[in-house]
């Protein structure tokens, strides 16, 4: 008899102890994926008034999350076909990036022994081509993007997804896996819809990747708004919005083409955790 109080009050005590070992985060990796690299004229277009004429290296990053729940993925990059073009892309306008694609994204999952439909899920900060490039290498990934922005009518009034690839139109920020570990945050401006991500590593803390709220370190600290945003009061708050979380999180902030911060990361098939 006294064994089984003894095993019952054990048991008690174990149940209310705090578990020290549960981390705040579903999150396990975040690997860093080249999506494209370019040189653009003239960065001004991004920094009104400053560095007028003046040529920049750009890259363009993709990130891969591994989750307790499934793979996740930010941004798919340039079309892995650009891979293919000797010469890259040559854009229209020359103050604009010319892109070429290093390595196709297929490749660098194969590195990492995946395959495209291991991919459950996905979001993508905004539609401009350099980040949408391989969404339908995802058919079946659940596809988040703002309302606003899988509305915004592309060229000559064009959806900008397919119809049958499975979405969830968010009106806001959203808590991707429910613990807090991967949050996408509604920052418009750049477009109607542009969103950024919140990621929380057990090790490394908190992240945020800026998608193109912000281009270049040079663009965060003068609080330039590019000329070809579609809003720059939506810009200014969306920024102080970012500003805000890092300071909240003490978040790490990434710029998505910010080639110089790139180069000091880790790439993969090293990861974050």
């Amino acid at each position: 008899m006294k064994k089984v109080i003894y095993l019952a009050a054990l048991l008690i005590v174990l149940c209310a102890a705090p578990r020290t070992n549960a981390g705040p985060s579903g999150v396990e990796r975040l690997y860093i994926l080249n999506c494209g690299e370019g040189v653009a004229g003239d960065i001004s277009r991004w920094s009104p008034g400053v560095n007028e004429g003046k040529s920049m290296d750009f890259v363009d990053n993709c990130y891969l999350i591994k989750h307790a729940q499934g793979w996740f993925l930010w941004d798919t990059g340039l079309p892995d076909a650009v891979a293919a073009l000797p010469d890259g892309l040559a854009p229209a306008d020359p103050k604009a990036i010319a892109w070429r694609r290093p390595k196709t994204l297929a490749a660098q999952l194969d590195q990492l022994g995946l395959k495209p439909s291991d991919v459950k899920a996905m979001a993508v900060s905004h539609t401009h081509p350099d980040h949408i490039g391989n969404v339908e290498m995802f058919p079946a990934a659940m596809l988040y993007v703002q309302k606003a922005e899988y509305e915004w009518p592309g060229a000559n009034n064009a959806p900008r997804f397919k119809a049958e690839h499975p979405v969830t139109k968010l009106e806001g920020d959203r808590d991707v896996f429910g613990d807090g570990s991967v949050t996408i945050l509604s920052t418009p401006g750049h477009t109607p819809g542009h969103q950024s991500l919140l990621v929380k590593l057990p090790k490394t803390g908190a992240i945020l990747l800026t998608g193109d709220a912000v281009h270049f370190k040079g663009n965060w600290d003068n609080r330039g708004v590019p000329t070809m945003n579609v809003s720059k009061d939506q810009t200014l708050a969306s920024m102080q919005k970012i500003a805000d979380t890092l300071t909240r999180e003490n978040a790490q902030l990434w710029i998505n083409h910010d080639k110089a911060q790139r180069d000091g990361l880790k790439m993969s098939p090293d990861f974050y955790d």
